[in-house]
């Protein structure tokens, strides 16, 4: 059976109003919306959860929209972001945070397990303001170009590249503070993530 691209089953939804298709696109890009959606709200997984809910009905919605000249994965990671900030609006919750909790009292033990690293990634997110916390996970978890984030946070680029190196450096004062390490010394994505290609 051949892999059908986004693009193929889009068309298929909106014109045929295939269900299956639908259902696939849901299910090849919900890990993603989920992990991205759990980094801006700073680890409430029910939240995320709620949210990546709210962002595919709302795709399902609006598909017919979708312009094929942008990736697929971008326009919904853009509507998981817009439904983020209206929660935000709404709820006026996920402010920064003074402080995380201590990493030691979350998981006892060496920080070495990949499952723990999310969880202070998560919890490290909640120290950032919502759109560098947005930036920052869209450059490095997403892998997103810097124009693209810009694009789709209606950001100039510059502000996008300011934005994710103060995040970078607040995060890594907090690294400093606690002895840990981001294990980056990079100020900007990888190359392969600063210009859309």
């Amino acid at each position: 059976m051949t892999v059908q691209s986004d693009q193929e089953l889009a068309t298929r939804v909106v014109m045929l109003k295939d269900q299956q298709a639908f259902r696939l696109l849901v299910e090849r890009h919900q890990a993603a919306v989920r992990a991205f959606l759990r980094r801006l709200l700073a680890g409430d997984h029910a939240a995320a959860d709620d949210l990546a809910q709210e962002t595919f009905l709302a795709v399902h919605r609006k598909l017919h929209t979708w312009q094929a000249t942008a990736q697929f994965s971008t326009w919904l990671h853009s509507i998981a972001y817009r439904k983020f900030l209206e929660r935000t609006r709404r709820e006026n919750r996920y402010q920064v945070m003074e402080e995380v909790p201590e990493p030691e009292s979350a998981f006892p033990g060496a920080m070495g397990n990949a499952a723990e690293s999310e969880i202070l990634a998560q919890q490290l997110m909640a120290l950032l303001g919502p759109e560098d916390r947005a930036c920052l996970t869209l450059a490095y978890s997403v892998g997103l170009s810097l124009e693209e984030i810009s694009a789709m946070m209606d950001l100039p680029l510059g502000s996008v590249k300011s934005r994710i190196h103060r995040a970078k450096l607040k995060l890594q004062q907090w690294m400093d503070d606690h002895d840990h390490s981001l294990h980056t010394n990079e100020t900007e994505p990888p190359p392969e993530q600063r210009h859309a290609g």
